[in-house]
């Protein structure tokens, strides 16, 4: 669990929460709330893996609880945003790290960052497509560098503090604001926030396979998060331990700074864990992505050519090929901060969107047998928040926020198009056909001749969920 959310969000995000939040204090409590409603939100999601049992995530609950437009619209932002965008940041955060010693005195050109961006992003998909076995030895390899970089960060702040330099920590100058944050900016500094604790609802992909899941999933999540919370915060004490909020506004690569300062001749160590860390993180959201790309073809929703894999290596070649181009379509348009706000809002618009499903999907069928029943507090709690974070985010940052939401919305119109116009004329399909043919050529692709995930594992739940899933009860 804490493999999954513990990523490179931690190393990006401390500048912009700070920057947003006004003061060290307000910041720190930033990171302690975002991890009460990641946990909020995790109990949430839990709850819907285990009651709709089907692979894909929020897409699929969405879909079986509102029907096809609203999983699409979720489907649509997730491929065209969510996606690419945070790809995008984690790239962008790989090359400034690799660059920043190169430049100690400067921000890392554009075009380096980008060119090294890219050179990554395809060198990583190349992986992606030519074996699921290396991918997943990379993600194994470079998870060291995360753990290795924010270790290191924690002892040695935790060793300036016990030496005395904490003054910038205690409470009459940690509540220095350097500007009285209004209650948007606090708002994007949750959304900054947020994209370091971005993971907490891949645990409902894995409720089929725990033992006694009613038992041992919440059991994850009490341990998981706080403890994720608990790094996290340590992490931001050390560089405060270490940096005035003016040294980590004015940086571009926020753990260099710490490690230059404190690590001397050593500090080699640290742009090196980071760029392993952000490098692998590269590798998870790629794999991912495509394989999300791979479950709405299937589904209908996308084009069927991103449901094929490679003949030979089993790999969603077409579907990774598609995550790719759209991630160095927004490298090139995009500034990292911006960005995280873009995908921060997007993701917590999908978070809502699905914890409302949870509501209405009790409203809607009340007597389903549910393995996991959080208390309708925690949905009603997480949703309160999140339409209190959304309110204030969109009004203080109204063009990006909305050319998200707008960009969402695009999705109506290709849906009713696409998705739910059978009767389209025959060139437009013999068009399509074509294309589709020539591009299996070019990949080697074709439909999977079995597919695993068709088979549902109901048959090892209790009697009572299996009669209810099969519409026997």
């Amino acid at each position: 669990v804490q493999r999954n959310i513990i990523g490179s969000g931690i190393f990006i995000s401390p500048k912009g929460v700070l920057e947003h939040s006004g003061s060290v204090g307000l910041a720190l409590i930033v990171w302690v709330l975002g991890g009460c409603i990641a946990a909020l939100g995790s109990l949430c999601y839990a709850e819907l893996g285990v009651t709709i049992p089907k692979s894909g995530g929020d897409y699929s609950y969405v879909t079986e609880i509102f029907g096809g437009l609203v999983g699409f619209l979720l489907l649509w932002s997730a491929v065209l945003i969510m996606y690419p965008t945070t790809l995008a940041v984690i790239a962008l955060t790989f090359s400034n790290y690799v660059l920043q010693p190169v430049f100690p005195d400067c921000v890392p050109p554009y075009m380096a960052t980008r060119l090294l961006s890219t050179v990554c992003l395809l060198f990583l998909t190349w992986v992606n497509c030519s074996s699921v076995r290396l991918a997943t030895r990379i993600q194994d390899v470079f998870t060291v560098g995360k753990l290795a970089a924010l270790g290191l960060i924690i002892v040695v702040g935790l060793v300036q503090i016990c030496k005395g330099n904490y003054e910038g920590l205690t409470p009459h100058v940690a509540f220095e604001f350097s500007r009285t944050p209004s209650v948007g900016q606090v708002a994007l500094a949750f959304l900054q926030a947020s994209f370091a604790f971005s993971g907490w609802n891949f645990l409902n992909y894995v409720t089929e396979e725990v033992v006694e899941p009613r038992r041992n999933l919440p059991r994850a999540i009490y341990i998981s998060i706080p403890l994720v919370t608990f790094v996290y915060t340590l992490t931001n004490i050390a560089y405060f331990s270490a940096m005035s909020p003016e040294e980590l506004l004015s940086s571009n690569a926020v753990a260099v700074t710490f490690g230059e300062k404190l690590l001397g001749m050593f500090s080699v160590i640290m742009p090196i864990s980071v760029a392993l860390s952000t490098f692998g993180g590269i590798n998870g959201y790629l794999f991912t992505s495509s394989r999300l790309c791979f479950s709405g073809a299937r589904e209908g929703h996308l084009p069927s050519l991103l449901a094929m894999i490679h003949f030979k290596n089993c790999t969603p070649i077409p579907a990774l090929l598609c995550c790719c181009t759209a991630t160095i379509v927004i490298l090139c348009i995009g500034e990292t901060h911006n960005l995280i706000n873009y995908v921060s809002f997007i993701n917590y618009l999908s978070y809502g969107v699905t914890i409302a499903g949870l509501l209405y999907y009790r409203w809607k069928k009340p007597k389903l047998y549910r393995p996991i029943k959080v208390n309708l507090l925690v949905p009603v709690t997480y949703l309160m928040f999140w339409a209190m974070l959304l309110g204030f985010s969109l009004y203080s940052e109204p063009v990006v926020c909305g050319v998200g939401l707008v960009i969402m919305l695009t999705g109506v119109p290709v849906y009713f198009l696409g998705v739910h116009w059978k009767s389209k004329p025959k060139c437009i399909y013999d068009f399509i056909e074509s294309a589709t043919y020539v591009a299996q050529r070019l990949c080697f692709v074709v439909f999977p001749q079995f597919d695993p995930i068709e088979i549902s594992p109901i048959e090892e739940w209790p009697d009572k969920s299996s009669n209810i899933l099969s519409g026997k009860s």
